[in-house]
């Protein structure tokens, strides 16, 4: 019956999408947390805004970033020193201390971070040539992992600091990034295999792990923390995994201690700020902070026996994560912690985890975000600025947007606060949709709100934000749908269909459909396979209640107009924490619509926030807007004149088909009519100026 019923809900389904659903979903963890995601291979996106762009980035974006870390782009004159496959081929050659590695320390990270994306990519749009090309890339890893009897893994150490192992002998962990690229292989490895159940990189991944968790721990063992933040998630994938398909356990030719993996993501967070005390980063400079690591000078015996020195506030290492109180550092960095600690969260509860996550994600939303959802203000360590320092100029770099979106997700998922899932919205439209071109292969790195001359760049000497991007894009299906005991749950308005099984034994067939962010309007069909009293609940948009923040950080003109029906009749909407409620005995065909106020909007900032005072930003939906130059000539004369009227307008000729706004501004002293584009578009006709925020005209 239920294979039957899940045919006729969603018939359009490949044979890989239902093989996939069948037989590898106990691959993800059974979830603890507030609420349950439905998984990848669950969930068919069918949206008209999304669909497209994800079939361009399985095939042009894929095949473009992988094509750039072999070194395959015109800019590059020598594609040796560029291409990140080599580095894996000389480790398996047995070549050590060389000197010759192509990229940075970090490079191997990033190639395993594209396989994750790809992984989630072929879930969706199964393509045999991709999976053979990445095939041919796992054999020259795992050939290059063999040459080492402990399983380490990583090029930049082996070929140009071999004896540096994890930061030891005065090596600099927090440019060598073991860790982080360990974190992303075992990453790669889980969702590889759970794209096509193949165990080769899980393998490889998996005999890291056990390397790890052997030498970093407790004493006697290794006092070792993630320099960069990432591995935490990455390790409890690890341990749900193997926990939850011990039948895995049979393929794989090594040990498997899923517990071992718990038990150290654990303490990569609890021993942060565990150190020694120095180097003093922000008063000595970090010249002379990695001098007095080179010279292993907390091999001092005043700091003991297994002393390690301190990574500093930018790696989030000064202090013990549960006495800091905000969140600093390295944006990336200090949202792939968040992500990881909310992560452990799901599974140990501990109100430390959870109170720490908490007052992090409150202080990063309500007093250091931007209006387009990305995150740190200073170039310098790119990193989090002051609370309300947040100016036109500032850096926001894509990986940085895309940590929001992860750490924001994992914390619907453990409070099941409907919050959490708007400011992954905000940054998903816009600064982390901004990070690639219309095109599908041109990115950016730094997304400023107001910019001149900025432009998008074929590749760059730090590609780390094309991965990230993928990663987020990819996991899109996971973020739609979630339940709760006898509770169904529509997180994100995309296109799409899946189906659910309820905590009361409720097969649900659901379909998603809408023109968002284009338009409001929402339609949800909903099929149990046999009529059942359940409730569905709807996430209702802070921004479409009028409440641009949830702590007054922005605030818009909106007037809320906000219908809800079930097939037809209309609805009470009650909104808490995020969601309204319907509870009814529901039954095949039933159709649940709401219409949410997409007519455009006026943002404007917290008063405390001085960069911003007398100025606004233009919204529609979950959309913020900018004026770029070629629409409006002699941008930085304009004044926005906030007395008239805009208007919105779907242009199908324009940026691949894009509501427009337009409105009017003064300049010179006469009114002229000007333009505003979704910020995700800009740069994708010519290079010029931009702004999201406009100053208001003070004579009005």
């Amino acid at each position: 019956m239920r294979q039957k019923f899940f045919i006729f809900l969603a018939g359009t389904l490949t044979p890989f999408f239902l093989f996939f659903v069948a037989g590898l979903s106990g691959c993800r963890q059974a979830s603890k947390g507030k609420i349950a995601f439905a998984e990848a291979g669950q969930v068919e996106i069918t949206d008209s805004f999304w669909s497209p762009k994800l079939k361009q980035w399985s095939t042009v974006t894929v095949n473009d970033i992988l094509d750039k870390f072999e070194g395959k782009h015109p800019d590059l004159d020598d594609r040796h020193k560029h291409n990140a496959f080599v580095n894996f081929d000389d480790v398996a050659e047995g070549k050590r201390g060389t000197g010759r590695h192509a990229g940075f320390p970090w490079f191997d990270g990033l190639v395993y971070e594209t396989f994750r994306g790809v992984s989630d990519l072929l879930t969706q749009h199964p393509d045999k040539e991709t999976e053979k090309r990445i095939d041919g890339y796992i054999d020259r890893i795992y050939a290059a992992q063999q040459t080492d009897p402990d399983g380490y893994i990583n090029t930049y150490t082996d070929l140009v600091e071999p004896g540096h192992r994890w930061g030891d002998n005065g090596g600099v962990l927090r440019f060598q990034h073991e860790v982080y690229n360990a974190g992303w292989l075992i990453e790669a490895g889980i969702h590889y295999y759970r794209a096509t159940g193949k165990v080769k990189l899980l393998e490889a991944a998996t005999r890291l792990a056990n390397y790890m968790c052997d030498r970093m721990g407790p004493e006697p063992k290794k006092n070792i923390v993630p320099s960069h933040s990432g591995p935490e998630e990455s390790m409890m994938k690890l341990y749900w995994l193997y926990r939850n398909s011990p039948d895995l356990k049979s393929k794989m030719s090594i040990p498997v201690n899923e517990d071992a993996y718990y038990s150290l993501a654990q303490f990569w967070i609890e021993n942060r700020g565990n150190h020694c005390g120095y180097p003093l980063w922000l008063a000595w400079g970090n010249r002379e902070a990695e001098k007095w690591i080179k010279e292993e000078k907390y091999r001092d015996a005043r700091f003991g026996e297994n002393a390690r020195p301190s990574w500093g506030s930018y790696a989030q290492d000064s202090i013990p994560v549960f006495e800091q109180k905000t969140i600093e550092g390295h944006a990336v960095r200090a949202t792939l912690l968040a992500t990881g600690i909310a992560t452990v969260a799901l599974e140990n509860h501990s109100p430390r985890y959870i109170q720490t996550v908490s007052k992090w994600w409150d202080n990063m939303v309500g007093k250091r975000m931007f209006v387009t959802g990305g995150v740190g203000a200073i170039h310098y360590d790119e990193k989090f600025g002051a609370d309300y320092f947040l100016p036109t100029d500032a850096y926001l770099e894509t990986c940085a947007a895309v940590g929001v979106g992860f750490f924001s997700q994992r914390m619907n998922e453990l409070t099941g606060n409907g919050k959490y899932a708007d400011e992954l919205e905000r940054a998903l439209y816009n600064n982390v949709l901004t990070g690639i071109s219309l095109s599908g292969d041109k990115y950016t790195y730094q997304n400023p709100l107001n910019a001149h001359h900025h432009s998008r760049w074929v590749w760059h000497d730090c590609p780390c934000c094309p991965p990230m991007f993928l990663k987020i894009v990819s996991a899109l299906p996971e973020y739609i749908y979630a339940s709760e005991n006898d509770k169904l749950y529509i997180n994100l308005f995309i296109g799409s269909n899946t189906e659910m099984e309820l905590g009361n034994g409720c097969l649900v067939g659901v379909a998603l459909q809408t023109n968002y962010p284009w338009d409001g309007k929402i339609a949800v069909n909903i099929n149990p396979e046999k009529a059942k009293e359940f409730s569905l609940k709807i996430r209702i948009p802070g921004w479409a209640q009028g409440v641009e923040n949830p702590y007054d950080l922005y605030r818009s003109d909106l007037k809320p107009d906000i219908t809800l029906t079930v097939n037809g009749v209309p609805e009470k909407i009650n909104t808490i924490d995020g969601y309204t409620e319907i509870r009814r005995i529901w039954k095949k065909g039933d159709q649940v619509e709401l219409n949410l106020p997409v007519q455009p909007r006026i943002i404007t900032a917290n008063e405390q926030v001085k960069d911003l005072n007398n100025m606004l930003a233009l919204a529609s939906g979950p959309l913020i807007y900018c004026l770029e130059e070629t629409d409006n000539p002699n941008l930085d004369n304009l004044t926005a004149d906030t007395a008239s009227p805009l208007e919105l307008h779907y242009a199908s000729d324009l940026l691949g088909g894009v509501n427009r706004i337009t409105g009017t501004a003064i300049k010179d002293g006469e009114k002229v009519t000007i333009t505003a584009i979704p910020y995700y578009a800009v740069g994708n006709r010519q290079k010029g100026s931009y702004k999201v925020w406009l100053p208001k005209n003070k004579k009005l």
